[in-house]
């Protein structure tokens, strides 16, 4: 029996859509306030879902404290409170925009996740604007 296990995560930072490519005035016209110089925050709501069959000897597709754990270590330890152009090296080269920071997050849990296991990962960035990923 395949069904899919939910956890809930939430993380706070800082970014600023911004391409090093572009001028000033196309980058404005293209992200618009998204683009502040000074940078702007979110609230992310994440919603991370493992889909696979239920393992009769536990019960559990995963264990929800383990995907806790690998939630908490690589993407809350690692983003919560952060200016993610500058100090999350995920973004070093990559635009942080809400597709970038859903697939960042996917490729930091899939190695985590037994590969029998389907893994989809929804990041609100707003409580009405939100990507959803799974490879």
């Amino acid at each position: 029996m395949s069904l899919t296990v939910y956890r809930k995560a939430h993380f706070n930072a800082a970014h600023r859509l911004y391409n090093p490519a572009w001028d000033e005035a196309k980058n404005a016209a293209v992200f618009g306030k998204c683009n502040n110089p000074h940078y702007h925050g979110h609230n992310y709501e994440l919603v991370v879902g493992v889909t696979g069959n239920v393992d009769p000897e536990t019960g559990f597709v995963i264990s929800i404290e383990k995907l806790k754990a690998v939630i908490k270590s690589e993407v809350e330890d690692a983003y919560d409170h952060k200016n993610l152009n500058l100090e999350v090296t995920d973004f070093a080269n990559l635009i942080p925009t809400a597709e970038n920071i859903a697939i960042c997050i996917y490729n930091r849990l899939r190695p985590h996740i037994k590969s029998d296991l389907d893994l989809e990962v929804t990041l609100y960035e707003t409580p009405r604007n939100y990507v959803t990923y799974s490879g």
